[in-house]
């Protein structure tokens, strides 16, 4: 079992030749970003960055009136705007599933939970189990997990991916994304590590970051990770999706996002089922944009 682990990922962490030089990586996006940011800032790519929203309510305040309230807005969204697409899927604590599933009316539109203990990945193993497969059991489609950083931290990298192994189980037929809380992690070296024993244990999404305790995403997180997706997608043939979040409130802000993954991953990745931008108020600013006037419908 021990030596079935080293090859499986130690070695995939020694073999990858993705950098982990931080300032690499650093001028690496400012060069993307100089050379491919205004190409992408237009109308057309503000549609699809919309598209590509998990809508996310993760306050203490939230209830079953409030989610079911939260949900509404997507409903209405798809009558007052029919020409745009809708949100990719609505982001809720895993006790609000339920709630979500009954109000949801519009297709197309997934429900994701966060689990696992969110935002700490702070419990016993069991607990966080068992909230992934009742969020799963009361209609998500899609589970938001922390990445065991104290593990990580401690080397007990096997720790680490038989945890994420055993929340995939839990998935059932749900897509698993895989927090890394990039602001803690932050070194590209150790970024770069979290990635692959993510990528290697059977996570469907890497994602930057929780936006409540460290640091959000960055650009930089996001050119490692998804160079990192790209090599192992070139190893095994499997296209595993990338998520930003945490502080992307801005237009211009998803179209960095957008850029980066672009000349990192390719045209291929530029859709709902394999990139994704958790925000609260972002939604809002596409729209606005995308209407050339103000609008406040979430």
């Amino acid at each position: 079992m021990a030596d079935t682990y080293i090859n499986k990922y130690e070695q995939a962490i020694a073999q990858s030749t993705v950098t982990d030089d931080d300032a690499v990586v650093a001028e690496a996006v400012k060069k993307i970003l100089d050379e491919h940011f205004a190409e992408n800032n237009t109308q057309e790519v503000y549609r699809t960055l919309f598209n590509c929203i998990d809508l996310t309510t993760l306050k203490s305040t939230d209830s079953p009136a409030s989610v079911a309230k939260f949900t509404e807005a997507v409903n209405s969204f798809e009558e007052l705007y029919p020409s745009l697409p809708n949100v990719a899927a609505i982001c809720v604590y895993p006790n609000f599933a339920p709630v979500v599933r009954t109000v949801l009316e519009v297709s197309g539109v997934k429900i994701a939970c966060v689990s696992g203990a969110f935002p700490s990945c702070q419990s016993f193993e069991e607990i966080k189990i068992a909230e992934t497969s009742l969020a799963i059991a009361n209609g998500a489609d899609e589970i938001d997990i922390v990445f065991n950083l104290g593990n990580f931290f401690d080397h007990d990298y096997e720790a680490v991916t038989d945890e994420i192994n055993e929340q995939k189980e839990a998935c059932r037929d749900g897509e698993l994304k895989v927090i890394l809380e990039t602001g803690a992690l932050r070194t590209a070296r150790n970024i770069k590590a979290a990635s692959i024993l993510s990528l290697y244990s059977g996570a469907d999404f890497l994602k930057t970051s929780t936006g409540k305790e460290y640091p959000g995403a960055s650009l930089e997180a996001t050119y490692i990770m998804a160079q990192c997706i790209k090599e192992y997608y070139e190893k095994t043939g499997t296209k595993v999706g990338f998520k930003a979040a945490g502080g992307i409130r801005t237009t211009e802000d998803a179209v960095k996002y957008y850029t980066v993954v672009k000349e990192v991953l390719g045209e291929e990745w530029l859709n709902n089922e394999y990139f994704r931008l958790g925000a609260s108020s972002l939604a809002n600013s596409i729209l606005s944009d995308i209407a050339g006037h103000e609008v406040k419908h979430f």
